[in-house]
């Protein structure tokens, strides 16, 4: 297969649209999330983080087979897919959008939590607010944006280059559900190395990028005297 075949260019598509899909969820998501864990003091706060920071430590594959349960005809999946007409969330790309975010989701509320954490509540107690809502608008949010930036970089790029997850809940149907990462493994199964090459070459660049510009944002926050989480 010619590494810059159409086939190809439907699946940068796809990855690109999984990613910002991905990147919005997350952060509309695990921003208000942060928020809350970073502010509550109970036990049930500390239980949904270690939930929230289970795929740190689990294989991507164990966690796609089990999103892959629960989207499937017997699961929450399958009831909520009854409800336009189909059997499964599995293997369609409102699946791997779910699985792409609870995979990325402790990259992204674990550093918004520092960032809440360090700035505590004396920046709130001094302004004299009782809303926590208005408290967020006006003073911890403003102050958290970059950690926002960072956390949005960090989202995108891990999507981008996610694989396990993917495969385990969406498989490889070129055009619906198979990302480009995917065919970095195809083109090795089929001893295609200089294709397998430029994909793998490209996604490098990418992650450099943005790697790169998650430390010209701690540059700019050291610049500016603010302490990066």
């Amino acid at each position: 297969m010619d590494v810059f075949s159409a086939e190809i260019a439907q699946s940068v598509a796809l990855t690109i649209e999984l990613a910002s899909v991905t990147t919005v969820i997350l952060l509309v998501i695990g921003v208000p999330v942060a928020w809350w864990l970073a502010r509550s003091k109970t036990f049930l706060s500390e239980a949904v983080a270690t939930m929230i920071a289970l795929p740190f430590v689990l294989p991507p594959t164990a966690l796609g087979f089990c999103v892959l349960v629960l989207l499937g005809p017997n699961g929450p999946g399958g009831v909520l897919a009854s409800l336009w007409g189909e059997r499964t969330l599995a293997f369609t790309f409102a699946g791997i959008v779910i699985g792409s975010v609870l995979s990325a989701l402790p990259l992204v509320v674990q550093p918004i939590r520092n960032a809440f954490v360090a700035i505590g509540d004396r920046p709130l107690e001094t302004t004299g607010c009782v809303s926590s809502l208005y408290a967020f608008i006006t003073i911890s949010g403003p102050l958290a944006r970059l950690e926002f930036v960072k956390a949005a970089v960090v989202g995108f790029s891990h999507t981008i280059g996610t694989f396990g997850v993917v495969m385990m809940i969406g498989g490889n149907i070129p055009g619906r559900t198979k990302v480009l990462s995917a065919y970095v493994v195809d083109y090795v199964q089929a001893s295609g190395w200089r294709e397998a090459s430029v994909v793998a070459g490209g996604m490098v660049m990418f992650a450099f990028a943005a790697l790169f510009a998650l430390a010209l944002i701690d540059r700019h926050c050291a610049r500016r005297g603010i302490e990066p989480s």
